[in-house]
Formats: structure tokens, sequence, C-alpha cells
């Protein structure tokens, strides 16, 4: 099956200022943008806060990714400042299914994330009451954390569960890797590094893309 496969710039700060800046540079180049939030107790790091966002125009739709306990606490907050899909962890609750009802409740799309030492075994009866599913390729909490490919072994297993589920990989890519990546299957793939830390952050996405395109020929 031939999938249109989504570069998607992912945004990390935790500087209210840097996240204005970084949404500004993103309009300039993408219709469709994740931002990373992080608590420094799911993960070492600590971003900027859920409710940040809100009030902040932004012209793209967008995905959060929360990399932190509660997430469902999030929610009202992601909701309020224009989320399309909320994305939280399997590892950082103790009741996937009540999360996701709550993003339900509150009309959002919801996404699974699993890191790279869970399996897939562990979400299949969750898969099917998710819009998608985010494989983490490096351990979640840092920009240009080292990448794990044994990953993508997962973007099989979750085909053979659910062909059409929509599956996302996060980490670690970079143009030397993105092609390969792109041939695995996955609808979406996260960049954050090799989009906001270059001299350019639009030439490095589009060039992203373009290997992404060409994978695909």
């Amino acid at each position: 099956m031939n999938r249109t496969i989504r570069v998607v710039p992912a945004i990390l700060t935790e500087d209210i200022k840097t996240l204005e800046t970084l949404v500004r540079q993103s309009e300039q180049f993408a219709s469709y943008v994740q931002f990373d939030f992080m608590d420094g107790k799911f993960v070492p790091s600590v971003s900027i806060s859920c409710e940040k966002p809100i009030g902040l125009s932004m012209k793209f739709r967008w995905e959060a990714h929360l990399m932190v306990e509660n997430p469902e606490n999030c929610f009202k907050h992601l909701r309020e400042a224009g989320a399309q899909r909320v994305i939280f962890h399997f590892e950082a609750t103790t009741s996937p299914q009540e999360v996701i009802l709550k993003a339900r409740d509150l009309t959002l799309e919801v996404g699974i994330a699993i890191n790279p030492e869970t399996p897939v075994s562990a979400i299949i009866s969750l898969i099917p009451e998710v819009d998608h599913v985010l494989l983490l390729s490096v351990h979640p909490g840092y920009y240009g954390s080292k990448y794990i490919p044994e990953v993508l072994d997962k973007v099989a297993e979750l085909r053979e569960i659910d062909p059409e589920i929509d599956i996302g990989l996060d980490g670690g890519v970079k143009e030397s890797n993105i092609t390969h990546i792109a041939t695995m299957g996955v609808d979406a793939i996260c960049v954050g590094s090799a989009i906001f830390l270059q001299s350019d952050p639009a030439q490095s996405y589009r060039r992203l893309t373009t290997l992404v395109e060409e994978s695909s020929r």
C-alpha cells in the first residue's frame, strides 16, 4: 500500500518566548506540528507546561505529545489552546482506558505512545480505541537522543494487528535515516533537532520531506 507519509516538526522548549519564535518559524513551512510536553517526572527534562499555548495564535493544526504523569490533567488546557490530538504514554498511567475516555469527552483525537522497551503486545487491547500509535525510537526527554533502529520492527507487528492504524515514529530522525524509516510502513515521522537545531529550519524540513517523497517512487 502506498502511504502519504507526513513529516511532522516537533517543537520542544522550556521558554515561552522561544515557543512563539518556533511557532512563527513553523508557520512558514508546516501545516501540522507536534508540541512536546515534559514534566521532569515521567522524563528527566522539563518543557513549557500544557497551559502555555493558550492564547497563542497558530496557523497550523497541531497535536500534543505528553511525556508527563497524569496526562489527562492537560487535556482541557490543550483543547482550549486548539490541539486536535493528544498523545499520551502507555507507561505514564495505570488506567489508559480512562485517559482515552477523558480525551474523547473533550472531542479530542487520541494517540498512545510507547517507549522503546515496551512491546506492542502491551497495547493490543487499546489499539481499536485510539486514532494513532506513536513509537518512540529514542529514550524520551531530550532533543538529539540516540536513535534505536530496532523499534522499526514494531511497525510490522502493528500492521499485522490493524493494517489501517495510523503509526508515527518519533526520535533520532535525520537525513541519514529518514529514507529507510519511510520505507517501513509508518504514516508520520516526527522530527525535532534535525529541523529546529539547523541553521535554516524551513530548508531542513523541505529536504526531509523530499527524501520521504523520493522513498515512495
